[in-house]
């Protein structure tokens, strides 16, 4: 790996956040300090995670980078289903960022299982 530009899973995390941004700008603006900003910043936090992780000198460190992107990623899980239910985002959107928060779960753990069997 030359970069961490060069991980699928970060490319698409990247793609997450810019969605993310895209769907959040319509949430109330009296919630750009509260829930909106919770949103963004967990989202942010997986891509950013992956990218620290991997410009570490060891797989180890990598290891712990990505469990915090992992931490993230459910942290954002949640904040999307509290969005749903006090109906700031739509049913369909909601499944769409979902299952796209699965993939990159499943993609980050991948990851994980390959940087240990190198250690």
């Amino acid at each position: 790996m030359k970069s961490h530009k060069d991980l699928d899973v970060w490319k698409r995390s990247v793609d997450l956040v810019t969605c993310i941004y895209e769907i959040t700008k319509d949430f109330p603006k009296d919630e750009i300090y509260g829930i909106t900003n919770q949103i963004r910043r967990s989202a942010v936090s997986i891509p950013s995670n992956i990218s620290e992780g991997a410009g570490r000198n060891h797989s180890k460190e990598f290891v712990q980078f990505l469990h915090i992107s992992l931490g993230s990623l459910s942290e954002l899980e949640t904040q999307i289903i509290i969005s749903e239910n006090i109906k700031y985002l739509s049913k369909d959107d909601s499944i769409k960022i979902q299952n796209e928060l699965a993939e990159l779960r499943k993609m980050i753990l991948g990851l994980i299982r390959h940087l240990n069997t190198k250690t």
